[in-house]
């Protein structure tokens, strides 16, 4: 598809869940509020139908749950106890924890390794956590060595250990799983109509009370010149993974803040974005990290086999998986 202007009309993604039974569904008479607040260094924001009045204090409750366990930003926080642990020995990790990672334990086995929640020493190297950022950018023996450990995990009995050097780093999961988690708790609360933000990550239920669905735009990079996607997000969620977003300066040469877990090195693919919708943020979170690992070609192909609705732009093209172009109305 040829390069056009940003400001051209946008193109329309309808999801098979917008079905007719939904439009019967929607609450006519409720009124729309918003709240917001402060989470994972970043801000998230609700849009919701008839929402109960400890509605923001229930996001709140989930974001901060996630974070006291899986924020290496915390000292005192699950991850960052499991991180200091010693090597071999098993940890109990608490239910949220071990649902983050059994998935992000499955998706890295479903990309061959182009997503891994064991990369934390190569991100504190690269100055991608909480550890300050390097003058100049790691020798490639000591990224090497970084990724040389793995994590075990035992799914039934709630626990992992660590190997040799290896350490958690979940951020590329967490945030869509805060999503995830804080929009289960509101639809538990009997709240079904609403749009959630975590950080640029979203999740949409339901449909405004005069029967719109909740239209949200694929975030594109700043120079992409391409006309806009809007979708209508409706019992899915959406998350991008983008190299315009956080980068290193080191060496003279900039370096994007998503490493190869295969190399504990930056990618350098010419994937500026990657989009993913799926019925799951803590999963559209993951894949697009792993998609954008992967590249264009072999990430599209992964994406096509895995049944995956993606929108990927690298170098000058734009790229959308079978499952994506399907919804295009």
């Amino acid at each position: 598809m040829p390069p056009v202007s940003p400001d051209g009309e946008p193109r329309i993604l309808i999801p098979p869940t917008l079905s007719p039974a939904a439009f019967a569904a929607r609450d006519s008479a409720g009124r729309i509020a918003q709240f917001a607040g402060e989470t994972m260094g970043t801000r998230w924001s609700l849009s919701a139908v008839s929402a109960p009045v400890d509605t923001a204090r229930t996001v709140q409750a989930a974001l901060d749950r996630v974070v006291a366990q899986m924020s290496q930003w915390e000292p005192a926080s699950d991850i960052s106890r499991f991180n200091r642990s010693a090597p071999g020995t098993w940890q109990s990790l608490p239910p949220e924890f071990a649902r983050v990672l059994k998935a992000a334990l499955q998706v890295a086995e479903s990309s061959g390794g182009a997503f891994d929640p064991a990369l934390g020493a190569a991100v504190d190297l690269w100055g991608f956590g909480p550890a300050p950022a390097p003058d100049d950018a790691p020798a490639e023996a000591a990224t090497t060595a970084a990724v040389a450990g793995g994590i075990d995990f035992d799914g039934p009995g709630l626990r992992a250990r660590r190997t040799a050097s290896a350490r958690l780093d979940l951020s590329a999961i967490a945030k869509g799983f805060g999503a995830d988690l804080a929009a289960e708790h509101l639809l538990a609360s009997g709240l079904r109509h609403f749009l959630l933000e975590v950080g640029g990550e979203l999740r949409g239920h339901g449909l405004k009370p005069e029967g719109q669905p909740w239209w949200v735009e694929i975030e594109r990079p700043p120079q992409a010149r391409f006309a806009p996607l809007r979708m209508a997000l409706h019992e899915q969620a959406v998350a991008t993974s983008g190299d315009y977003r956080r980068w290193l300066d080191a060496g003279g040469e900039r370096h994007a803040h998503t490493l190869d877990p295969r190399t504990g090195r930056p990618v350098a693919n010419a994937v500026h974005s990657v989009t993913v919708l799926h019925e799951s943020c803590m999963m559209a979170d993951a894949w697009a990290t792993a998609l954008t690992v992967l590249g264009a070609t072999e990430g599209i192909a992964l994406a096509d086999a895995e049944g995956l609705a993606v929108y990927m732009i690298a170098g000058e093209e734009e790229l959308l998986s079978a499952a994506l172009r399907t919804m295009l109305d």
